[in-house]
């Protein structure tokens, strides 16, 4: 009774098969596989030994050649491409000899995978956990393949894409990017390899949004980064497994975390009733219902034309170099990075040492006299009101008496009383931009929210939150 011996070859390039397979190679009586991958390994071989080649989706006869000649003594080597194990030859023959009952002896030898060569070639970004689908439906469904994908991309795994298209099979690639935008940032790295290994080797990296489905073909193997990978300074990927973790905890928090944000934008984005509405106002309606969870806020959400974009573009050229808050929490939700990036103050006078002896002398609330202070010291700054009604009447009253001349109004003061009156008046000054909630609803986190949401304009196009979580 001779043996079969599934050899991988590996992907095509001669220095990337194993000793022990061309040793397998030399010494086998009988050659079976595909005849694509013969010239792969041609002058490694035994020249007594008989070569069985057949063409593609010939698998199952290639098994029942390798048993035939196995059967009748013969030392049979069957030849699959990358590793033999991995949508190679070793399951069905294994499969196969289970269903025969043979005695034939079956050794696996492992090669390089495409994958791990296109990895290679990449960099390193496969240096984390990581998994390996096929999109190729000739034996499995396409919504088992489809959950696979689903499962790949909500889990973070770094994922390698076999069988990406084909000349009968084009839209699946396209739907796996579909899916993959559900759930990691557009700017994930994505590098694919077609070839790999071999003479016609190709090699791209771009990020996940600029991925070209129609650039590839089935010869082409793709490695979608995790939360964490990154291109490097010579162009290739890293996918960190954490030796720095010490160092790295503060930026991998920010990355999930910017991540899940982006996660959270897409799927309010798609349950919006009016999707229409103009790009500025929509960013900040998105930060307003991430913040809330509330999708009433789209009836609440008032905006005057172009306010968001008018007010973030004068951050940017330095025409806005301060904002007023009504309320220390107010500020504290105003993320620091963008306010640093920017180079923005915020500042808050309700814990000034002088409010309290001002609103005592007026009879005036403290949060009103500390409107009144920011007014004289910065009666041009960007004033956003969280809670205090009474603080944004008091700024309507300084703009009235020309004591007060803001670049921008953020009103999201929250409550019962005199909150909606608060919101009308500020409404009356048409040459202010203004972003306001309307009604009764409100409050420091969404009034900051708002804010962020001027302050990181550049990002609405491409529906990309997070940047200075």
């Amino acid at each position: 009774m001779g043996k079969i011996i599934v050899a991988g070859i590996g992907p095509g390039g001669k220095e990337d098969i194993t000793p022990a397979v061309r040793e397998a190679l030399r010494t086998a009586d009988v050659i079976v596989g595909y005849r694509y991958y013969f010239r792969f390994v041609e002058d490694m071989l035994n020249p007594d030994a008989l070569c069985i080649d057949t063409g593609m989706t010939k698998e199952r006869e290639r098994a029942e050649e390798a048993f035939s000649h196995a059967e009748g003594g013969k030392t049979v080597c069957v030849v699959s491409s990358g590793d033999s194990g991995i949508y190679g030859m070793a399951p069905l023959i294994l499969e196969m000899k289970t269903e025969k009952r043979s005695d034939v002896a079956v050794e696996v030898l492992p090669g390089v995978s495409a994958f791990q060569k296109a990895a290679a070639l990449l960099g390193a970004p496969v240096g984390h956990d990581f998994c390996v689908v096929s999109l190729s439906d000739l034996m499995t469904p396409w919504e088992q393949i489809e959950k696979r994908i689903v499962a790949a991309a909500s889990a973070d795994f770094v994922t390698a894409v076999y069988n990406p298209k084909s000349k009968g099979r084009y839209w699946q690639l396209y739907r796996l990017k579909e899916v993959f935008l559900k759930y990691r940032s557009p700017s994930t790295p994505v590098g694919y390899v077609r070839q790999a290994g071999r003479e016609e080797q190709a090699i791209k990296v771009v990020d996940l949004e600029q991925f070209d489905v129609e650039d590839t073909d089935m010869f082409t193997v793709i490695l979608i980064g995790n939360s964490r990978s990154y291109v490097s300074a010579d162009g290739g990927i890293v996918t960190p497994r954490g030796y720095y973790r010490e160092e790295d905890e503060e930026e991998e928090d920010a990355n999930v975390g910017r991540n899940i944000m982006i996660r959270s934008f897409r799927t309010i984005e798609a349950e919006l009733k009016n999707g229409d509405a103009a790009f500025d106002k929509k960013w900040a309606l998105l930060h307003a219902i991430h913040t809330t969870a509330d999708f009433e806020m789209e009836t609440l959400l008032y905006a005057d034309p172009l306010a968001v974009k008018t007010l973030y573009d004068a951050v940017r050229d330095g025409r806005i170099n301060t904002v007023i808050t009504d309320v220390t929490m107010a500020a504290a939700g105003i993320r620091k990075g963008a306010i640093e990036r920017l180079g923005v103050s915020v500042k808050c006078y309700l814990h000034d040492e002088r409010v309290a002896d001002l609103a005592k002398a007026r009879g005036i609330t403290r949060a009103q006299a500390g409107i009144r202070l920011a007014a004289e010291e910065h009666p041009d700054a960007l004033y956003v009101f969280g809670n205090a009604p009474t603080a944004l009447m008091e700024l309507c009253e300084l703009i009235r008496k020309g004591k007060a001349a803001p670049a921008g109004i953020v009103a999201a003061p929250v409550g019962f009383v005199n909150v909606c009156e608060s919101k009308y008046t500020v409404k009356s000054f048409a040459n202010i931009p203004k972003v306001i909630i309307e009604g009764r609803k409100g409050g420091s986190g969404l009034a900051a929210t708002l804010v962020n949401a001027i302050l990181t304009l550049d990002d609405a196009e491409k529906l990309q939150p997070g940047r200075d979580v």
